[in-house]
């Protein structure tokens, strides 16, 4: 008889959004001709590197993240070893970062390619978390360029099991009236902190399944397994009472596009502020009281990949100023255009005692 416990947390709506291959895919669509082919993100194989990411393609290879450069190498002598670029790395997360925040404000992040969302009170897509979470994934698609897949569900760990069902670029959604069914032949390995020691413990009790758990109570199996038995058997049974927690304030909203026809000339991309415009003050009627507005700055990439960010103070983006700015920066390339974006820095006045630095100086980087 499978054992029941009574005390049950309220129910949640959670997305678990979980980027494919991220840093591999970061690269590659930074670099079309990498499509298809086998890429991998780390340290050099004669310099004793380790895999950091690795595209699909090369884990057919068996080819894994934690894996030594030499030894994927050698799985795989056509792989494409790419050293690291922290930079371009967080800089897509800082833009799903983003996109997650126009749905909630209760955002985890649990590395620059995974967070918890909660979406329990969002009015957005009629409050559906399963429409969310593919709006979200296709927003990111179309903007950032790359996939990510989601898991649905009404808690945390639900969630970041459910993200892991249809990779890549998918989502699973586990409803409360399929908790049970789904946890009844899920793997007791893909419980948080059992690791490989603690599943063999358990696979020599004939424990296999959340639904083996299942047949213990409470008291029996932390007899078993000592005080941890109990963290294994409320997951077993699909409860997981952990709030969302988001400390994350904002440091800039920004919106961009990235065309599919590259902007010939300055004329061109000076077409298309307005409507960048139009979007960023869209995103900023959510911006709190905590907020003013420091900086405006305007993000351009090349057809080379090549991309430059010019910034200025201004305390409140308009067509003008940032005009100025995309001449300012079609200057450094003088080429054709694929991406454009526009955004504002900010300074949150819960951190600085209410007073604005006004005489902060502004820095054009490249």
């Amino acid at each position: 008889m499978i054992a029941k416990n009574n005390i049950q947390p309220p129910l949640r709506k959670i997305i678990h959004i979980d980027a494919d291959c991220f840093y591999a895919a970061v690269e590659v669509r930074d670099n079309p001709a990498l499509r298809g082919l086998p890429v991998a993100v780390g340290g050099s194989a004669e310099r004793r590197g380790v895999v950091a990411a690795a595209s699909y393609e090369a884990r057919k290879f068996g080819i894994h993240s934690a894996m030594a450069s030499a030894t994927a190498v050698k799985l795989c002598p056509e792989l494409i070893l790419i050293p690291g670029r922290m930079s371009a790395y967080r800089e897509a997360s800082r833009q799903m970062r983003d996109i997650f925040s126009d749905y909630t404000d209760l955002i985890e992040p649990l590395s620059l390619d995974e967070a918890f969302l909660d979406v329990s009170r969002s009015m957005q897509c009629k409050g559906s978390a399963t429409l969310i979470a593919e709006e979200i994934r296709q927003r990111i698609n179309d903007t950032i360029g790359i996939t990510v897949s989601a898991g649905i569900a009404p808690n945390k760990f639900l969630a970041k099991v459910a993200s892991d069902w249809n990779k890549p670029n998918g989502q699973y959604v586990i409803t409360p009236d399929k908790i049970d069914t789904f946890l009844a032949s899920l793997p007791v390995k893909k419980i948080w902190g059992v690791g490989k020691v603690t599943a063999r413990r358990l696979d020599k009790l004939g424990i296999k399944t959340c639904g083996d758990v299942r047949r213990y109570d409470v008291f029996q199996f932390v007899e078993i397994m000592g005080n941890f038995g109990e963290h294994i058997h409320k997951l077993a049974h699909g409860i997981d009472s952990r709030p969302v927690v988001s400390e994350w304030r904002r440091k800039s909203i920004s919106v961009e596009n990235t065309y599919a026809q590259d902007l010939p000339d300055l004329a061109a991309c000076l077409q298309k502020i307005p409507e960048l415009i139009e979007s960023l003050d869209r995103r900023m009627q959510r911006l709190d009281d905590d907020y003013r507005i420091q900086n405006s700055f305007l993000k351009m990439k090349f057809c080379d990949f090549n991309q430059t960010t010019v910034e200025r103070m201004h305390s409140k983006p308009n067509l003008p100023d940032l005009s100025i700015l995309c001449e300012e920066a079609w200057q450094r390339g003088k080429i054709p255009v694929r991406l454009l974006g526009v955004g504002v820095r900010l300074s949150d006045l819960t951190e600085s005692g209410g007073q604005l630095e006004l005489f902060e100086r502004a820095e054009d980087s490249k």
